[in-house]
């Protein structure tokens, strides 16, 4: 039995896959060394952990849950960084599936 899609009110939107890409591009800087913190390396650690629920209590995170869950964190690093093509996607997440 395949588990349902719980953004069943966002038809004709592929949030999860615009997530996944929003995190490729998140992960361009917080992967380098030079830009990554300790709250980057505790969000990797979460990313590590997508569908991953006997790691996390039960509760099933995914790419558009954690991009929700941090939009602010995120948008701050891709404007001090002047990303505009990953802040163009964050606008479209945050519009579509927020």
């Amino acid at each position: 039995m395949s588990k349902p899609d719980r953004y069943v009110s966002f038809v004709g939107i592929d949030g999860d896959s615009n997530a996944r890409k929003l995190v490729a591009l998140l992960r361009r800087h917080i992967d380098d060394p030079a830009r990554t913190n300790r709250f980057w390396e505790l969000f990797k650690d979460k990313l590590e952990k997508i569908n991953k629920p006997d790691e996390t209590s039960g509760f099933s995170q995914d790419e558009l849950y954690l991009v929700h869950a941090y939009i602010n964190n995120i948008r701050e690093l891709f404007e001090t960084y002047d990303d505009q093509p990953a802040l163009a996607l964050l606008d479209r997440i945050e519009a579509e599936s927020c």
